[in-house]
């Protein structure tokens, strides 16, 4: 069932719900989130559950402030604060030493917690309900609403459409970041960027003095984190990743034979058959992350056995869009 996000009878009907230790499709800014009550071990192995999602893998808490840090991190290091101050509330998560009764199953036995406050209108409405509730929920994991490894949902009808009419989803219109948040490693005394998104690592290293290193740069003991498999954020088409040159050769190859081909590109292409589907690429990064899961989902419904893409530009405002067509390109 989906409720307007931005009516207080909605936003109460879902705190609630959460209370109860029912699932809810939320909107963030990212994606929208399969939330359930943090602390409630039984409400979150539903979202495993749901998404046929391994329970080792985390999950990400969400908080509607800074505040509530204290219930979930023992500790936040300096340069973290830092973060927190630049960028929350925002499309940040920042993954700190657990408490060790804190958010247990959201955590997939780690000691250590993904922590995030999302900007969006309606989460943060939902978020300060639930604080205000008796007993009070905290804190809510709510990782993308899809299946595992499928393509992430961007709207309330998407969530919908994954799960059925049963599910709780509020509405709260198309996120306007479009790709998951950036996911910063802060239990190893230095920044290290799991996960990149619309914050970039350049934006990481001015907010608090220090460039993040890769997680390849200190590969021993580095935390799981939501996202961060091979093979991921993937459509039912197979998903192919060429350069402006490879796409073009490719489309003179096939001629006027070509069929049931989506392709997502910026630079201009000629092509033989008027059976492909052409979509042009917006030229900034953060456009394309806005649109690029509706996309993918688009090219599925159009029905696309081959999703060819323009590989994005190697720089590290195209790194979090980079990412996610790296690992829907691997599932196939």
């Amino acid at each position: 069932m989906i409720l307007d996000g931005t009516l207080d009878t909605s936003v109460r009907t879902a705190a609630a719900a959460l209370q109860a230790g029912q699932l809810l499709g939320l909107p963030t800014e990212t994606v929208y989130g399969l939330a359930a009550d943090s602390d409630n071990d039984a409400a979150v192995t539903q979202i495993f559950a749901a998404k046929g999602r391994p329970a080792n893998h985390p999950l990400i808490v969400h908080v509607a402030g800074a505040d509530a840090i204290t219930r979930y991190a023992k500790e936040v290091p300096v340069f973290a604060q830092q973060l927190i101050d630049a960028f929350w509330p925002g499309p940040l998560t920042l993954i700190l030493p657990r408490l060790p009764q804190a958010a247990k199953a959201s955590t997939g036995g780690q000691d250590s917690v993904g922590l995030r406050c999302p900007s969006h209108p309606v989460a943060h409405a939902v978020l300060q309900a639930c604080q205000q509730l008796d007993p009070p929920v905290w804190g809510v994991s709510a990782p993308s609403a899809n299946k595992f490894g499928r393509v992430s949902p961007t709207t309330a009808r998407h969530v919908a459409d994954e799960f059925g009419d049963d599910l709780l989803v509020l509405d709260g219109g198309a996120c306007e970041v479009g790709i998951e948040s950036t996911i910063v490693d802060c239990t190893r005394g230095v920044p290290v960027l799991l996960r990149p998104g619309a914050i970039t690592r350049d934006d990481i290293a001015r907010a608090c003095g220090m460039q993040p290193l890769s997680k390849e740069e200190l590969p021993a003991h580095t935390p799981r984190a939501s996202g961060t498999l091979l093979a991921h954020y993937a459509p039912n088409a197979k998903v192919r990743l060429m350069d402006a040159k490879q796409l073009q050769s490719a489309l003179d190859i096939l001629g006027a034979d070509g069929k049931n081909i989506a392709i997502y590109h910026r630079s201009p292409l000629k092509a033989g058959s008027t059976h492909l589907l052409l979509r042009r690429m917006p030229t900034a990064p953060l456009a394309v992350a806005r649109e690029l899961f509706g996309m993918l989902r688009n090219f599925d419904d159009w029905g696309a056995k081959l999703i060819w893409i323009e590989t994005p530009p190697e720089t590290a405002d195209w790194e979090g869009v980079a990412d996610r067509l790296q690992r829907a390109a691997a599932a196939g």
